[in-house]
């Protein structure tokens, strides 16, 4: 897998979480995607440290998402090697963030038509995307009511 995805996200990692949040604000949902896309950690900490943040998830952490090609299923891709695990569904609904439609990726198991599973901290996380460019999503993650974290998804994946 490239490491190419910075070529497209770095104007990103040098936003602040403010503008990031702006960003997200003023960006319509877009269409589900459909295949594996690079992720980019957004920390929202300066161009320098957000930098060397990201590249340090990319690298040993977080590589992306991989969604099935009907679009309502996904999965993230952990560890250098982009395993696949904590399986989400992807649905649009409004955001816990302005209240305007979004993408939605629930991992809680009363999600629409999520398999009955044990209850995991996982569940408690529900992710909401939006499109802000050609094959590029801004993503912001909530833990219960509480926001964490922002990322970038570039679709498709680029590969070594």
């Amino acid at each position: 897998m490239s490491d190419d995805s910075r070529a497209d996200t770095g104007w990103l990692t040098a936003m602040s979480r403010p503008e990031l949040d702006r960003l997200f604000r003023a960006s319509p949902p877009g269409d589900i995607p459909r295949g594996t896309g690079a992720g980019t950690v957004l920390p929202g900490l300066g161009a320098r440290v957000s930098r060397v943040l990201a590249r340090v998830v990319r690298g040993a952490i977080w590589r992306g998402k991989v969604f099935d090609s009907g679009g309502s299923e996904l999965r993230d891709l952990v560890t250098p090697w982009a395993v696949p695990v904590c399986p989400a569904r992807a649905y649009r609904d409004a955001s816990l963030l302005d209240g305007h439609e979004c993408i939605v990726l629930d991992r809680s198991p009363a999600s629409p038509g999520a398999p009955p599973r044990r209850r995991l901290p996982v569940a408690r996380v529900r992710e909401e995307i939006r499109r802000i460019g050609p094959g590029l999503y801004l993503g912001v993650v909530h833990w219960g009511q509480r926001r964490v974290v922002t990322y970038a998804l570039r679709f498709p994946m680029p590969h070594a």
